[in-house]
Order: C-alpha cells, then sequence, then structure tokens
C-alpha cells in the first residue's frame, strides 16, 4: 500500500509543471505581449499533455486576448477599415476555429464588401437619374443590414427624388405650338378668347376680374405659356392651373393670393448649420414668416407657396455644409544645457573672539579673571570644517518633448497644458477682530499651447498659435505672515501661420541663456595673480535652454465649395418670392399632347367635325393650334 502511494505521489510530480511557466505567461500577457504568453503556454502543454494546469490557463488567456481582439476587429469594421478587421477576425481564428464570433466578423466584412460594391453603382445611378433602379438596387442591402450608413443615406436621397409634391402640380396638355399676336387696346376677354380658341385652354375668371378692361399684345413665335404670363403682367393678374385644359384668372392683390395660391409645409432636418441662423437666413431672403424651429434635434419647418419653398431649399443646401477639421501633429521640444564648475579652497568667513568667565556667560569676566585668566579667558569660534576644497564639475543635456496629436473644427479653440498647477494661498485680515482667513489659488505652470484653425478653400488652414512654457525661478517666503510665493519664469510666443495640408513649420528661438560666475577669495592675498588661486573659490555657471515648436496641419474634411448652380439661382422679385415675370408665378411646362390624338379621325381640341360623306382620303382638318393670328391679323370681337 505504501509502495502504490509513493509510485502515485511520484507520479503526479512528474505531471505537475512549475509554477515559473505560467507566471511567465501572465506576466506576458500583462505586458500586452498576449500571443508572447500563448505561445509559452502552448509548447509547455505540447511538452507535457497531461498537464490540466497549464491547458486551463491557456484556455483562460486565450479567452481573454480573443474578447480583446473581436472588440478591437468589430471596431475597424463599424469605422470602415474592412482589410484591418479581417485580419484581427483571422487572428482569433488562428488560435480558436470553433470561434462563432469571429466567423460572423468574416461573413459580416464579406457581405460590407457586396453593399459597398452595390452603394458605389446605386449612385452611378443616381447621377444618371435613375431612381427607381436605385431604389430597387438598395432595398435587398438594407433588408441584409437595415444600419448600413452609407445605404440609408443614399436610400433618402432616392426618397427625395421619387417622393411626390405636397400639391401635385397640374400642367396644360397642349400641342407646343408658338403664337405670333398683334393686338391693339382690345379687351381683356377678348385675348384670353383668342388664345382658347387657338389652343383648346379654358379661362375661368375671378368675379373681380375686369375682363372689359382694353390692352395691348405683340408677340412673335412666343409659347403659350409665355402669351398667358404677359398677358396676366400687363393687367395685375394671377393664374392657377386647375386641370389639363383650364386656368384660373385672379387679381393680383394680397387678398387674393391669400385666398387662391396654394401653401404647402416642409420639415427641414439641418445636418450641420445652425437652425437659428439659417431660420434668420429664411426669413431675410424668402420672407418666410410661417417658420417653427426646434434645436434639439435641429428641425426647421417652413410654410409658404411651393415657389418659396423650393428657394428655401435651395438656400438651405448651399448653406447647410459640413464645417471642415484639422488634425494638428503637434511636437514640443525643450533643449537645455547645463554647465557646472566648482574649483578651489573656501575659508571660514569670518572668526569670532569671545571672553568667557567662570560663569560660563560669553562676553561676562570679573577683573581678577580679565587680569589673572590667561588664555583660557579668551575664545575663538571658526565655521565647521575650517577648510573645504571643491573639486567639481557637472554637465547636464535635457530634452523634454511633447507630441499631442489634436483634432479640432473650423474656427474652434483648442487648448493643451502639460505641466503642474501651483498653489498659491493668499492671507486676508479683517480691519477689526484679529479675524485671518487664508485662500488657495492655482497657478499653472509648465507647457501651454492654443491654437485656432481656419481653414480655406485651396486646402490651406490658418493657425493662431499661443504657445507659454514657464517653470518655478524661486521660492520667495514672506517675513511677516510666513506666505509661501513663486516667482515664475516664463517664454511666450503668439503668432499666425498660413499652411497647406501635411506642411510643417518649426517656431523656434525662444531662448534663455544663463552665464553666471562667481568668486569668493580671501581678500589681500586671493587678489594675487599665482598664489591667489591657492586662497580663491570660483563657482562657475552655464545654461541654455531653447523652445522649439514644429506644426503640421492635416485636414479630415475639407471645405466644399459648391458648385455654380448652387450659389447662383433666380429669386423673383420682391413681392412674389421665388416666381418668374415680375410677380406672375411660372406655370407649370406644358405636356405635349399624345401624337395619336392628332392623327387623321381623331377628336381635335376645337377642330371642326368631319363632315358625313366625305371622301376617305379627305385630308382631315388641321389642328387648333395652326391658325395663327399674324401682325395685322385678324382681331377677335369687341365686348
Amino acid at each position: 500500500m505504501k509502495a502504490r502511494i509513493l509510485l502515485a505521489a511520484m507520479m503526479l510530480g512528474a505531471c505537475s509543471t512549475p509554477p515559473t511557466i505560467i507566471d511567465e505567461a501572465r506576466g506576458h500577457f500583462d505586458k500586452g505581449r498576449g500571443e508572447q504568453a500563448l505561445a509559452v503556454l502552448d509548447k509547455a502543454q505540447k511538452d507535457n499533455p497531461q498537464d490540466a494546469q497549464v491547458r486551463t490557463e491557456y484556455v483562460r488567456l486565450r479567452g481573454l486576448l480573443a474578447a480583446q481582439w473581436l472588440a478591437q476587429a468589430d471596431t475597424l469594421r463599424v469605422s470602415g477599415q474592412l482589410e484591418a478587421a479581417e485580419t484581427v477576425y483571422q487572428r482569433v481564428l488562428g488560435y480558436d476555429p470553433a470561434n462563432q464570433r469571429a466567423a460572423a466578423g468574416i461573413e459580416q466584412v464579406a457581405a460590407e464588401r457586396r453593399h459597398r460594391e452595390v452603394i458605389a453603382e446605386g449612385e452611378k445611378l443616381m447621377r444618371a437619374e435613375r431612381y427607381t433602379e436605385a431604389a430597387d438596387l438598395l432595398r435587398p442591402v438594407l433588408a441584409e443590414n437595415p444600419q448600413q450608413r452609407d445605404a440609408r443615406r443614399l436610400q433618402r436621397l432616392v426618397d427625395e427624388r421619387l417622393a411626390k409634391p405636397a400639391t401635385p402640380a397640374l400642367r396644360l396638355r397642349i400641342p407646343p405650338k408658338p403664337l405670333s399676336l398683334d393686338l391693339r387696346d382690345v379687351p381683356l376677354r377678348g385675348v384670353f378668347d383668342l388664345v382658347s380658341n387657338a389652343t383648346g385652354v379654358s379661362f375661368i375668371f375671378d368675379r373681380d376680374v375686369r375682363t372689359d378692361q382694353r390692352t395691348s399684345i405683340v408677340v412673335r413665335d412666343a409659347s403659350v405659356e409665355d402669351v398667358i404670363r404677359m398677358v396676366s403682367l400687363a393687367n395685375s393678374l394671377e393664374q392657377k392651373v386647375v386641370n389639363e385644359r383650364t386656368v384660373f384668372v385672379y387679381p393680383n392683390t394680397p387678398q387674393k393670393l391669400r385666398e387662391h395660391q396654394e401653401l404647402i409645409v416642409k420639415a427641414f432636418y439641418l445636418t450641420n448649420a445652425d437652425v437659428k441662423q439659417t431660420a434668420n437666413l429664411i426669413r431675410t431672403l424668402v420672407k418666410t414668416r410661417d417658420i417653427f424651429i426646434e434645436e434639439k434635434i435641429n428641425l426647421l419647418v417652413l410654410k409658404d407657396t411651393p415657389q418659396a419653398i423650393q428657394l428655401a431649399e435651395r438656400l438651405i443646401s448651399a448653406h447647410d455644409l459640413a464645417e471642415p477639421e484639422v488634425m494638428l501633429d503637434v511636437e514640443v521640444l525643450e533643449v537645455g544645457r547645463n554647465r557646472l564648475r566648482e574649483l578651489g579652497l573656501r575659508f571660514p568667513d569670518s572668526v569670532a573672539v569671545s571672553l568667557v568667565g567662570a560663569a560660563g556667560i560669553p562676553g561676562t569676566v570679573t577683573l581678577d579673571e580679565f587680569l589673572h585668566g590667561g588664555n583660557s579667558v579668551v575664545q575663538l569660534a571658526f565655521t565647521n570644517p575650517l577648510f573645504l576644497l571643491s573639486l567639481r564639475q557637472q554637465d547636464d543635456s535635457t530634452n523634454v518633448l511633447a507630441n499631442p496629436r489634436i483634432r479640432v473644427k473650423n474656427k474652434e479653440k483648442a487648448k493643451i497644458h502639460i505641466g503642474d498647477r501651483v498653489p498659491v494661498i493668499t492671507t486676508t485680515a479683517a480691519a477689526t477682530g484679529g479675524f485671518v482667513s487664508e485662500s488657495v489659488s492655482y497657478l499653472d505652470v509648465g507647457l501651454k499651447l492654443e491654437v485656432e484653425p481656419l481653414v480655406h478653400l485651396e486646402d490651406e488652414v490658418g493657425i493662431k498659435v499661443a504657445l507659454e512654457v514657464s517653470n518655478i525661478a524661486r521660492e520667495i517666503r514672506t517675513v511677516g505672515s510666513n506666505t509661501l510665493t513663486y516667482q515664475i519664469g516664463t517664454r511666450n510666443a503668439n503668432t499666425h501661420l498660413r499652411l497647406r495640408d501635411g506642411e510643417t513649420q518649426i517656431l523656434a528661438g525662444l531662448i534663455n541663456d544663463v552665464d553666471r560666475r562667481t568668486a569668493n577669495r580671501v581678500p589681500g592675498i586671493g587678489d594675487m595673480p599665482m598664489l591667489g588661486r591657492l586662497f580663491s573659490h570660483t563657482s562657475d555657471t552655464i545654461g541654455r535652454t531653447e523652445v522649439v515648436l514644429l506644426i503640421t496641419p492635416h485636414l479630415v474634411r475639407v471645405l466644399a465649395r459648391p458648385d455654380a448652380r448652387s450659389i447662383e439661382f433666380a429669386a423673383g422679385t420682391e413681392s412674389s418670392t421665388g416666381a418668374r415675370g415680375g410677380g406672375i408665378p411660372s406655370l407649370p411646362p406644358i405636356i405635349p399632347t399624345p401624337v395619336q390624338q392628332l392623327q387623321p379621325g381623331a377628336a381635335q381640341p376645337s377642330a371642326p367635325a368631319q363632315p358625313e360623306g366625305a371622301p376617305a382620303d379627305t385630308k382631315p382638318a388641321a389642328p387648333a393650334v395652326q391658325p395663327i393670328v399674324p401682325f395685322g391679323g385678324v382681331k377677335p370681337p369687341s365686348q
């Protein structure tokens, strides 16, 4: 029985792993060398496959390291760095082939690549104005990944293009034939009747329209739309398309405009622009009074005519631009050089001679002691040690480096402080009562850097730089209140730079030179040319520090200039924003009548009917737009 116990103990001892293997692996893992820790445990596991402790530690560290890698890979995948994310996922599978999360991550990376190709094709269709095809192409992508950012953005643009207007623009459906008119001092109704007979468009007049007032119009080869607009303009009228063949005419007065003009409401979700500034822009230029803003979600809601809403939309599109951002690589270098040399003998600065009597009180002796005390009454006092030989030379070189990376928006300030906050105590005493209070304030000492970029359109960055380097020169303690204060040494530089993207500028020359030479000599002997070196002590201190600033801007998001069509467009008149032709809103485009309606035997809008019994080959009647009233032609009947 004892032999068996002894044999089992020997086997356990043979299978056990020294704790140094696990400790070494944990040390690598704690220092960020996870793969090296797994390599140590894997080797130990292969050397001794029966060791359960190594196996357990290997699985534990592998799980922790895989969790870190997976979190890093997910972050890379979400930020769009697909190649780097796939590499990290593959690394996880190299150590744990059964890891489901890593396998799913690789599938998501492959799906994201497919989605990007589809989105690129959808953007091409958008540029070709094939919006329906782009929507069909994006639908499977959003079904597979509803949170795909680029697909959602593109789908929003497609929806805006395909969305039907709140008030559908009715169009006149008549043949696009020009009209030539020469009408002198004729009634207004006669002009509209002539246009109606030539085009088949019916006109309905408001009860306040004076159809008997006389007007004149002379045009050559003008479109029907232009003729209606010019007649309305000359007689202070407005028009509104009721259907494809009917136009309603009413006076151009504020009251009638409120009664008959269609209004729409549109909401704008601003991405970059400030909603208050945008609202002021719309009030100033579009004259829209019904505006609602919601600052929490940057929402702007307008209520106005379709022409004014369209103008506001173009203004917002030109105003709501992404603010540029700059990544600043800043390197601050402080180079210092100090040299100290002490050489010579230090003699006592003073010798004290005193008389001490039997009472032991310096300076107090009796007359007998003074006359008969001898040398025992006189005492000499020197500094300890009496002589000090100094032989020291010190040479220091310092190099203090700060290398921050700052990302800052356009026209925003970024501040950096690397150093200490030194407390300064202030004592305040009351005038009566003897009450004393103390307050503590803090003084920033060290490196302070403040930058403010201004991004220009030519990929250049203007930077306002304020640099301050300070240190505590010496401490000052007041005698009365025993309060400690500080003398601060500082170096400042303020400048304006204009650099190109990636250009590095060096600011140097903030130099502080110290050259201090001190000599302590024995009077008389120390001034002698050669022998004086033995009776003197010299101290030479030479110090030089220089602050160097290197700054390099990198444009993260540039300031994109809108195209010419977005920054210049017609705005109508003062009385009618967004309209054409002197306050008369432009009629919707005329839709040509289909060709089959003008074929022989088809019904014409105003053509006379074909008489019965006419020969089959008889030429059909010309369309109603053919009889054009020439210059000097027939005038319509008087009203």
